[in-house]
């Protein structure tokens, strides 16, 4: 097993508003399809990597005190999570050194009110 998590979503109560909040913060556009009646935007992933998705439909509901998802930030956390407060978030954590095998983490509430995480070695 290459991976504990192989998909996450992130519920949304306004999809167009999550979606620009989580296009912003990405920094490129997220894709947008329906699936069984869940309105979903897609996180950019490969062919065989972690995906995700935004999503909105009956049974989506934001928290702040669910499970924590932790978003690949590259390199460096700074740049996205630089763009978390102009995009309609509340930066809850700033860039953190977890220590130097783990790397750098911040936390942040999105446009939705889900409490949400980014990861970056620098």
């Amino acid at each position: 097993m290459a991976n504990s998590i192989n998909w996450f979503e992130i519920p949304a109560a306004d999809y167009d508003r999550a979606h620009r909040f989580y296009s912003t913060l990405m920094a490129q556009e997220l894709a947008t399809n329906e699936m069984m009646g869940t309105k979903m935007g897609f996180f950019p992933h490969g062919e065989r990597e972690v995906g995700g998705a935004i999503c909105f439909g009956e049974g989506y509901e934001p928290s702040a005190s669910g499970a924590t998802v932790y978003l690949n930030a590259g390199d460096d956390l700074s740049e996205m999570l630089g763009r978390v407060d102009g995009a309609g978030g509340k930066v809850v954590l700033p860039k953190t050194q977890v220590s130097e095998e783990v790397g750098f983490i911040a936390m942040f509430m999105d446009s939705e009110g889900n409490k949400v995480a980014l990861h970056s070695m620098g």
